[in-house]
């Protein structure tokens, strides 16, 4: 029996979001239902909170757990609102910010194509973690996504 064992876990990437959530098993359920995610398991703790629960979405893997003020974790809902905003690409993004809007996410930027060479919009699901949706549509050089930012953003 070999003894050697990977530092970074099979199918795992070196990052991976660790979302807290007011309600993680609703907020499992949702990103299955709006992003097409597969459940890879829930590890059920006090109270009928989440102590752990891990989703995939395409090749990427997102934990949840829910929050707990006596843990030191506090949800987007908590804080007001979040810093952080995962982004996620995808085949085709107007049917997946449909598709998210259709499971309870509200659309804050709809998608358009931008000058770095994505269709990219933005959502906030109901626990208040902001997304950002994309699908890249062109191959572009540092100089033509500088060059159309210039076009784009003049005072930039």
């Amino acid at each position: 029996m070999s003894t050697h064992v990977k530092p970074i876990p099979e199918g795992m990437h070196s990052l991976t979001p660790h979302l807290v959530c007011r309600g993680a098993n609703a907020a499992m359920d949702f990103y299955i239902q709006a992003f097409g995610a597969t459940d890879e398991g829930r590890l059920p703790g006090p109270d009928d909170k989440l102590m752990h629960g891990m989703l995939r979405i395409g090749d990427s893997a997102l934990m949840l757990v829910d929050e707990n003020p006596d843990w030191g974790m506090s949800s987007p809902l908590s804080l007001d609102g979040s810093p952080v905003t995962v982004h996620l690409y995808v085949e085709d993004v107007d049917a997946t910010i449909a598709q998210a809007v259709a499971a309870g996410a509200r659309v804050t930027m709809p998608a358009e194509d931008m000058f770095w060479g994505d269709r990219y919009g933005k959502l906030v699901d109901p626990f208040g973690h902001e997304w950002s949706v994309a699908t890249h549509l062109r191959d572009l050089s540092s100089e033509e996504i500088q060059a159309a930012m210039k076009n784009a953003c003049p005072e930039a």
